[in-house]
């Protein structure tokens, strides 16, 4: 597991196992320019005794689960892959002391729907503002919301991630790096480790993967993310990622935004509603995230 890239090398772990040392690697010649990410599986030949100067080769990139990708803007149609493999992407916004944005978190909803992680909202700060009528907006797409305050330890948030590997985005002062300190304790530590034997300095727009504390999970720290562009994602991608949407969708004309009348008098969507197999407030819910992409 690829758990840092700095300056053309790749650290990565045997096996996904944080008890083993890194292994710093290079790309094999005969991958090209195939991009490498926090969060790839790779397949390493060459020097793994991860001891000083040792060096191994990347020669397979196994193939992803799930992607969260970006562009630098709507109009860029050039993606970046910000992590490959993640199970989760943890959204953390702040209550108060930065205002919470729904555009953000939208953008991030969708950029999780169409990469196949599951989205997970984490608001911080409940010590200033009740979460309760921020929290709501999501009800209806049950996204799962988790609630932290500066005065206790994100307890109910280190169990969500227990075991499994999780993305977290957020905005400059929402408290993200608060939280990675106090579920990682030993990540600067750590952070430090992977720049050592990179060779590289670590900078605040790399992705980094940390291991938890209980050996099992994975945190990786996105620093770099500011925003989404959402280039890459078409509208189908969204209800596509729910069970019960994807064949319903099916049944759309061409080019359908599924934002319903009048943009979209003809979505199939709304048949669902009329049926009472859809409810109002999850398709309300469900459109308002895609606005996103318009």
């Amino acid at each position: 597991m690829v758990i840092a890239v700095d300056r053309g090398r790749w650290t990565c772990v045997p096996d996904g196992d944080a008890g083993r040392p890194p292994v710093t690697a290079m790309r094999a010649r005969e991958l090209g320019r195939t991009p490498i990410v926090v969060g790839d599986r790779v397949g390493l030949v060459g020097d793994l005794s991860s001891a000083p100067d040792s060096l191994a080769r990347i020669v397979r990139v196994e193939p992803r689960d799930t992607v969260l990708r970006r562009t630098a803007d709507d109009t860029d149609p050039f993606e970046r892959v910000v992590v490959a493999n993640a199970e989760q992407l943890v959204i953390v916004t702040a209550l108060a002391d930065p205002t919470p944005r729904t555009g953000f978190v939208d953008r991030c909803l969708v950029a999780a729907y169409a990469g196949g992680l599951v989205p997970v909202l984490c608001l911080t700060k409940a010590d200033l503002a009740d979460p309760e009528p921020f929290a709501a907006q999501y009800a209806d797409l049950d996204v799962p919301v988790v609630v932290t305050r500066r005065d206790r330890p994100p307890t109910e948030l280190g169990d969500i991630l227990a075991g499994r590997v999780s993305a977290l985005v957020g905005h400059s002062g929402v408290g993200k790096s608060t939280l990675v300190n106090t579920l990682v304790p030993d990540a600067e530590r750590a952070v430090g480790v992977v720049s050592a034997v990179g060779k590289g300095r670590h900078t605040t727009t790399a992705a980094v993967a940390l291991p938890l504390p209980d050996g099992t999970g994975w945190v990786v720290d996105t620093p770099g993310i500011r925003s989404f562009g959402l280039a890459h994602v078409t509208p189908d991608d969204v209800p596509a990622a729910f069970d019960d949407l994807a064949a319903a969708i099916e049944d759309c004309p061409r080019g359908c935004g599924h934002l319903g009348p009048p943009a979209d008098p003809e979505c199939a969507l709304d048949a669902l509603v009329a049926d009472g197999s859809l409810a109002p407030g999850r398709l309300a819910a469900l459109r308002r995230v895609l606005v996103a992409l318009r």
